[in-house]
Order: structure tokens, then C-alpha cells, then sequence
């Protein structure tokens, strides 16, 4: 009898524009895709005959896998779409369409066929050569996703109550008091998550006893009345909490009896000090509850009682689906290509790095230098949010931003074509983007592009804007300036965010190597290394795919934390045992997602010091028998570029993070070259201030 075969491992990264899918097939193979994450394929039209087409795409897939689905034409006017009713793959692809009103798509157009799937499931079909109206085969599935960071970022989340201590009702709308725009005269604050606030009768005192028994009768009307109005969602901050949890968990039973679906209790959420991020990162945790689990449920449905699912957190670890916490999601797809940059990186020799992701809308840059650097409260749009999260910075500069004018001067972003309309090279309608940009200089091959592109179209959109200029006033404009311009700014654009975490946290980025990925990332890393002065640009495999290799490369991890907020001298000998205790924590949280005890390590033991009297800590990799005051005193330096005053230390904080062990597949090993020198296989005509031969190197 042979021994079963071994699942398909797949690894996928759901982004605002493409999913991108790496998988190893039973066989051992990698294979590779990318679909649209609105959940659709797209191609070209190369002949029409009645109700047949005959098309090309950068897809491939098997007969009958477009049955089913619907098509849509992508130029002239919107039409509602057809049916396909039969489909044939292989070298020459094509499909039969429903009659329907309206002409089909004639030679030369572009079209989209979307599926009525998630798109990781689709990216999962397509992979496998599995028709959709079948079964997938047994998968062991990684997954990383900007579902909840979209539904955050655009307010789709939940209607959500929140309960906090009374006389705090308002907390979130004070919020610290700092001005979104410093010097507006109209502020504009953006209205609150939650749909109501509850005030509990309760309080605790700074130490945790009760000073106000809670009373839970004096609750029943309002959660009766929001029952009523089919709120399921609540977020429980109640004052002081960290130090007694006892009356958010009595809360939360209670509203989970009343039918409450998604409770989020702050001090289970943050346990620590800070009333206003703990609040904040449960309301946000709740609001995205019902939009996250329904989203993991109908993927890992899908996979099937054979298939597993994975999720990837905002620290750069992996999670089961059903212990995955919203609030973790929301850096998930950029953690993942932090991840594969450093696995790729030190697969090429280089320690000291900066992660440059350059996706379709935005541009996620982080440092690595052994470890990975942490963050333990963020902001993401609106919100703060007391949850370790890997240290990236963010700037709305992708292969989709629109390239505009303001009277006689250029802007990129921040706004984005995103995947639908999509750049103008798309054919679909979209604007003038940095990708049309890119494509109209030479820079990018439209023959190796994962879509069809349409110069023509880029270029009528490049005609626009150089007129719209010329209108205002701008003389004697080359086209290519004007792109080129266009190029500058984002480039500048992303260079300042690398300096913020190079620069500004005391570290040189002409000591690092820049590796260089997502769908854009390439095209600007040269550009963006020159302006730092960085001398090293790595371009590693499936450069295009990076946060799902990171996918491949990441582990199960935990965090354990205790806040301290003593002086170090007085807790200075007991600082060894609590990091002991806190490892024996991080471990056993790892062991429950089903890894042997033998297979986890403890890679960080971190801890935060600060001057008595400050507020900002300064964060050391904790070793036994190390001189934390010297340790202090030289981070501090290199930080602030002077000696720290005189005064004691204060121990703010203890933090261990436990993994398993990285995986022995390295799916980010380049694969070995003869040499170091390649040769170019070809030339391309490209503009760098004049037109010019460049020469082409594969990869």
C-alpha cells in the first residue's frame, strides 16, 4: 500500500490591488499565481466568432474551469456582463458565452471573469488546476490579508457598543487632544467606531480593589435596547482593569448571555497601564470581529475537512485561524514580505537590511539587522492600538497612484487606481498612475507583466495631463519630463520613509542592503537606494511574491509581557526570574497550537527602561548577567546623540516572544549561480533624461 500524499502547502498574500499565491505541490514543486483580490482574472480578446472567444491571459487553467463564472467587458461603457457556459484551456484558450444583451467583447479588448469566491480561494483553485465547482484537494494553507485594515480604513465594520467605567463615556472623543492638523483652524475629528457607549456602574481603584461593586442590573435596559437594534458587538474598558480583570470578565459573560456574539475585553486584549490606547484597541477588536471570522470561515471552508489555515499577524507569526484576534490583523500582508525579506536576504549573505515593498497601492519599509525590530502600541488610520506589530513604515506611493496636477504642479497620490478601474494601461478607464509611468519610459516589459497592458491607452492619459499642465501656464513640457517628475516625487516619497526608520532611530542605511520587492519594487529601488546613498540593491526571487515566501518562511509566535513600572534598583535582581517566568508563558502558548515542546525556542527577551519621570522607554535585548545601566546609557546615545542625564532608571516593562523553529525548507534560498557577474540577454529602449539601449538581465 503507498503512503498517502502529502498536502499542497500554500501560501498566500490578499493586497489592496493582487493576491499573490506561492505553493509546493505533493510532488515537492513550487508553482506560482496571482489574481486580482477583487476576485478576478483578466485577459485580452484575440477573436470573436458569435457567442466564442478566443483570448490570452497570463493564466493558465484547465477545461471547464470558467464555466460558470461571469465576464465582463473592461472598455467603453459598463455592461452588466456575461455568462460562461463552456470553457477550454491549453495553448489556445477559450469560451462560450451565454446569449445576453449586448455585443460580446470584440478582438483586441480587455476583459475580467470574476468569481463569486474569495479570492485566496480562488488564487487556491487556480494553483491546483481544480475547477471551482469542485472540491479542492487537501491544503495546508498560510494566509496574510488587509480585510480588516480595508474594513478599518473605509468604516465597514460592525455596529459596535462600548462599555466603559461611568463617568468616562466621552474618553474616545477627547482621545489625547492632539490636533489631526495642527495648524487647521476648523477641526474635523472622524467620528468614533462604536455606535453607542454604555457607562458601567463600577470602579477600581489604581492598585485593582474595588472601590464600586459592578452592577450588572443597572445594565439590563441599555443592552436590552441594543439587542433590539441587532447590535452583537461589544468592547468592554473599564478603568484599571490591567491590574484586576475581574469585572470586564463578569461584564463580558454577562453581554454574552444576552447575545452578544463579539465581546472584546481590554485588559485581556492590552494588559497594561493606559486607559485610552487599551480602549481603543478593543473597540477596534470588535468592530472587525464579525468582518474578519466571516471572511476566515468561508476561506477555511472552502479548504475542506482536509485543509488547515494559518493566519499571519501584524508581529510577523502565524496563528490559527480560530485563535486569530482582529486587532493582529491589521499590518498581516506587509509583516509577511518583512519576513521573506530577511529570509531572502540572508539567503544572499546580507545581515543588515531594509525591506523596500513597493505593492500596487502603498510602499511598507522596515529595517532588519539579526531581529526584528518590534512595536508594541501603532497607529493605523484612526486608531491606536496597544498590539505588537513588526516596525514598518507606510507611504501612499504605489504602482497605482494617480499622477495629477495642481494648477502647474505635479502630485502622486495619495490616492490610488487600485485594481478596479486599475492604472490606465489596464484598459479599463483608470487614471494616469506611476505603473503608466513606468511602462511609457521603458521601464517596464508589458510582455512580462501578470496582465494585459495597453500603451495606448497609458499614453492618451499621459496626453491629458501634459495638456492640463500646458493650460495652466507650463511651456515647452516633454512628455517624458513630465513622467519622469512624476517618478521623482515618489522616489523622494519613499526615501523619507526609510529614513524614518533608519535615520531616525540612530542607524546609518548606507550599512544595510536594500532588498527590493513587490510588484513595483524594482523599478524604484535603484532610484530610492541612490538618494541614501545606499551602495547594495538585492533583487531576490519571486521578488513579485515576497510576502507569500515570507508566508512560507514564517513560524508560530507568541508574546508574553508584564509590566513593571519600578525603579531598576529596586527590581534589578529580580529582572532573570520574571524573564524565566514569562519564557515558561510564551512556550506553553506556543505548544497550544499544536507544536511539539522540543520544536520552540525563545528567540527575544526584551526590556524597556526609561529616565524616572519620562514617559518614552528605550528597549534592550535582555541577556543574564548583562549591565543594564551600561546597556541603557549606550542605546540612549545611539539613539538621541548625547549621554542621558543623571538620573535613575525605571523599569517600564518585561516582553518575551517564543516561536517554533523555522521551517528546514527554505523557500527563500536563491538558487546557486556560477558566478557573480551575469551577462544581459537582451536590450530595451528606456528613457534615464534621453532615450537609451539599457541592458536586461533575468533573474
Amino acid at each position: 500500500m503507498s503512503p498517502p500524499r502529502r498536502p499542497w502547502q500554500i501560501w498566500i498574500d490578499t493586497g489592496g490591488t493582487f493576491t499573490d499565491c506561492l505553493a509546493r505541490d505533493p510532488d515537492g514543486r513550487l508553482r506560482r499565481v496571482k489574481v486580482l483580490s477583487s476576485s478576478a482574472l483578466r485577459g485580452r480578446v484575440t477573436s470573436c466568432t458569435g457567442a466564442g472567444l478566443r483570448y490570452v491571459a497570463p493564466w493558465r487553467v484547465p477545461d471547464g474551469f470558467l464555466d460558470g463564472a461571469r465576464l465582463h467587458p473592461l472598455g467603453g461603457a459598463a455592461h452588466p456582463g456575461f455568462d460562461v457556459v463552456a470553457s477550454w484551456g491549453g495553448e489556445e484558450p477559450r469560451l462560450e458565452l451565454a446569449p445576453a444583451a449586448g455585443e460580446p467583447p470584440p478582438a483586441g479588448e480587455a476583459f475580467e471573469v470574476r468569481f463569486d469566491l474569495e479570492a485566496p480561494v480562488l488564487a487556491a483553485h487556480l494553483v491546483t488546476a481544480t475547477p471551482p465547482a469542485e472540491p479542492l484537494p487537501p491544503i495546508r494553507m498560510r494566509l496574510a490579508t488587509t480585510r480588516g485594515t480595508n474594513a478599518l480604513l473605509e468604516r465597514r465594520g460592525a455596529p459596535t457598543a462600548f462599555f466603559v467605567t461611568a463617568g468616562f463615556g466621552d474618553l474616545l472623543l477627547i482621545g489625547d487632544q492632539r490636533r489631526p492638523e495642527l495648524f487647521a483652524r476648523a477641526i474635523r475629528k472622524p467620528p468614533p467606531l462604536y455606535a453607542e457607549v454604555v457607562e458601567v456602574a463600577e470602579r477600581l481603584a489604581a492598585d485593582g480593589s474595588v472601590v464600586r461593586p459592578l452592577d450588572l442590573r443597572a445594565l439590563a435596559p441599555a443592552v436590552a435596547a441594543l439587542r433590539r437594534r441587532g447590535v452583537a458587538s461589544a468592547a468592554v474598558a473599564l478603568l484599571h482593569s490591567y491590574k484586576n480583570p475581574a469585572h470586564e470578565q463578569a461584564l463580558a459573560r454577562h453581554l454574552q448571555r444576552a447575545g452578544f456574539r463579539h465581546v472584546s475585553c481590554s485588559a485581556e486584549l492590552a494588559p497594561v497601564i493606559k486607559i485610552l490606547p487599551r480602549a481603543q484597541t478593543a473597540v477596534v477588536d470588535a468592530y472587525l470581529a464579525p468582518v474578519i471570522r466571516a471572511y476566515l470561515e468561508r476561506v477555511e471552508g472552502a479548504l475542506g475537512s482536509g485543509g488547515s489555515l494559518h493566519v499571519m499577524t501584524s508581529a510577523g507569526g502565524l496563528v490559527r485561524a480560530s485563535g486569530y484576534r482582529p486587532k493582529d490583523s491589521l499590518l498581516s500582508g506587509p509583516a509577511g514580505g518583512v519576513v521573506g525579506a530577511a529570509a531572502s536576504g540572508r539567503a544572499a549573505g546580507f545581515e543588515r537590511l531594509v525591506a523596500f515593498d513597493m505593492g500596487g497601492t502603498s510602499t511598507d519599509v522596515s529595517r532588519f539587522a539579526g531581529r526584528h525590530a518590534y512595536r508594541f502600541e501603532h497607529r493605523v488610520g484612526d486608531a491606536t492600538l496597544a498590539a505588537p506589530a513588526l516596525e514598518i513604515e507606510t507611504v501612499a506611493a504605489g504602482g497605482g497612484s494617480i499622477c495629477r496636477a495642481d494648477g502647474r504642479q505635479l502630485k502622486v497620490g495619495p490616492e490610488s487606481a487600485g485594481a478596479d478601474p486599475g492604472p490606465a494601461a489596464y484598459g479599463a478607464g483608470g487614471p494616469l498612475t506611476l505603473t503608466d509611468a513606468n511602462l511609457l519610459l521603458g521601464r517596464l516589459d508589458p510582455a512580462r507583466f501578470g496582465l494585459p497592458l495597453s500603451s495606448q491607452a497609458a499614453r492618451a492619459a499621459c496626453d491629458a495631463l501634459v495638456a492640463e499642465l500646458a493650460a495652466a501656464g507650463a511651456r515647452r513640457l516633454r512628455w517624458e519630463s513630465v513622467l519622469a517628475g512624476c517618478l521623482e516625487i515618489a522616489d523622494e516619497r519613499m526615501a523619507e520613509a526609510i529614513r524614518r526608520i533608519s535615520i531616525r532611530r540612530g542607524y546609518d542605511p548606507r550599512d544595510h542592503a536594500l532588498v527590493a520587492f513587490g510588484g513595483a519594487g524594482g523599478q524604484h529601488a535603484c532610484a530610492v537606494a541612490e538618494r541614501l546613498g545606499m551602495s547594495t540593491v538585492v533583487l531576490p526571487p519571486d521578488a513579485g511574491l515576497l510576502s507569500a515566501v515570507g508566508l512560507g518562511a514564517a513560524v508560530v509566535e507568541r508574546f508574553a509581557q508584564r509590566q513593571v513600572l519600578a525603579p531598576l534598583a529596586a527590581v534589578g535582581e529580580r529582572l532573570a526570574a520574571w524573564f524565566d517566568d514569562l519564557a515558561q508563558e510564551a512556550r506553553r502558548a506556543v505548544v497550544e497550537e499544536g507544536v511539539d515542546a522540543a520544536g520552540v525556542v525563545v528567540r527575544e527577551r526584551l526590556l524597556a527602561l526609561r529616565l524616572a519621570g519620562q514617559e518614552a522607554a528605550v528597549e534592550l535585548i535582555y541577556e543574564d548577567g548583562m549591565e543594564v545601566a551600561a546597556a541603557f546609557a549606550a542605546r540612549y546615545r545611539a539613539t538621541y546623540g548625547y549621554e542621558p542625564p543623571p538620573r535613575p532608571l525605571e523599569v517600564e516593562s518585561l516582553k518575551v516572544v517564543a516561536a517554533s523553529r523555522p521551517p528546514r525548507d527554505d523557500v527563500a534560498a536563491p538558487p546557486p549561480v556560477a558566478g557573480r557577474r551575469a551577462a544581459p540577454v537582451a536590450g530595451l529602449r528606456c528613457w534615464v533624461g534621453r532615450w537609451r539601449t539599457v541592458p536586461v538581465y533575468e533573474r
